[in-house]
């Protein structure tokens, strides 16, 4: 069997400067809009003394990194995540922007060795460095995971599968010893407060219980990049799942009909595309806990001078404005297990999981990726 093109083997038409906001609503699909005059009930929260939470996330510091420091702390004051869970550490910092997988085993030795029985996820604080560089490489925060192994990447290679995909637990270093690790992905203190402060405004505003329940809208295009555009059949499963005062909006542009991006939305809450550069990404209204990605190779590299060949960091989407996003740190080819699935994500997110949660629960294989965000975001909670 040949393996899949890589995602950067392909040439893709130009994007469609002047937009037309021509969305198709999933009413076109047979699936209704996704607002509350939905057939089927919204999913019910999780109550919130089994998710992660405070009470059982660490937070990681590079030792001697003022930034990271100074982010750890405005964390821990503003989550209120206890003393004895904020976790400083000597992060190598010679070998570049990747870690080695010596430097990566000796700092996850040095993690696991110091950590409280009752943590179940972990934070990182410092924006560099993100990748463990071995004979392939994987995303840190898969690999705090998982584990560094050869098994979890390899550019176009099927990788192992995580066994917390789409999972019923919500004690996951408990249940299947494994800590969903998430890195806040801000590189100054002030985008890193902006960043906390949307997390904390997201908590409960979705919920019926709120004073006045958050409503707003999903975007999910298919682009005229064939080769990014491989969820799309999953874009179109979201109608089986609405969720309440959610408008879900599918946009099929691979015709060229339309546009490869949206601008100037309010309200919005999902967006998740395949592009190597989403435009106009800053101009729209983000709702606190919203969450974006773009289908792309590289989106995971967030270093200066990384190997993201021009393609836009998924870190790009939280300075916009989003609270969480996703991206690969090595050429995974389009190969759809390895990306999030839209399909899964908004289930889990709008049950009353915590975005660490629900973002991890829907990647089958994320060993070749990194989880941006904020991780107790938790919109639908109680």
């Amino acid at each position: 069997m040949t393996n899949p093109p890589t995602l950067e083997s392909f040439r893709h038409a130009p994007v469609v400067l002047a937009l037309v906001l021509a969305l198709v609503l999933l009413a076109a699909c047979g699936g209704g809009g996704g607002g509350e005059g939905n057939a089927a009930p919204p999913v019910a929260p999780v109550p919130s003394s089994t998710s992660v939470s405070a009470a059982n996330l660490a937070v990681l510091i590079a030792e001697g990194d003022a930034t990271s420091e100074a982010i750890g702390l405005a964390y821990q004051r503003a989550r209120g995540v206890p003393d004895s869970q904020l976790i400083r550490l000597a992060v190598p910092r010679g070998g570049g922007a990747a870690l080695t997988v010596a430097e990566f085993n000796a700092l996850k030795a040095s993690i696991d060795a110091r950590l409280p029985a009752n943590v179940q996820a972990t934070l990182v604080t410092w924006a560099q460095p993100s990748r463990v560089a071995g004979p392939c490489n994987m995303g840190l925060s898969s690999a705090l995971a998982l584990g560094y192994a050869a098994g979890y990447c390899g550019e176009c290679n099927a990788t192992t599968a995580s066994p917390y995909y789409d999972s019923a637990t919500r004690q996951p270093f408990t249940d299947l010893r494994l800590r969903p690790s998430m890195m806040l992905g801000a590189a100054t203190l002030a985008e890193a407060e902006a960043l906390i402060a949307r997390g904390l405004a997201a908590d409960r505003s979705w919920s019926p219980q709120a004073a006045s329940p958050a409503s707003g809208r999903a975007v999910l295009i298919r682009t005229t990049d064939a080769a990014r555009s491989v969820r799309f059949s999953d874009f179109q499963s979201l109608p089986q799942n609405p969720v309440a005062r959610l408008t879900l909006n599918v946009i099929d542009n691979a015709g060229a009909q339309f546009s490869d991006f949206v601008v100037n939305q309010a309200g919005l809450m999902f967006y998740f595309t395949g592009l190597p550069v989403v435009p106009q990404i800053s101009s729209h209204q983000w709702l606190p806990g919203a969450v974006a990605d773009h289908l792309t190779s590289l989106a995971g590299v967030t270093e200066p001078g990384g190997p993201n060949l021009g393609q836009m960091p998924a870190t790009a989407w939280l300075q916009a404005g989003a609270t969480g996003s996703y991206g690969t740190v090595e050429e995974p080819c389009n190969l759809v297990d390895k990306f999030p699935r839209a399909s899964v994500l908004v289930r889990r997110y709008a049950s009353g999981e915590t975005l660490v949660e629900a973002y991890w629960k829907s990647v089958r294989t994320p060993g070749q990726g990194n989880f941006y965000g904020e991780p107790l975001a938790r919109p639908w909670g109680n």
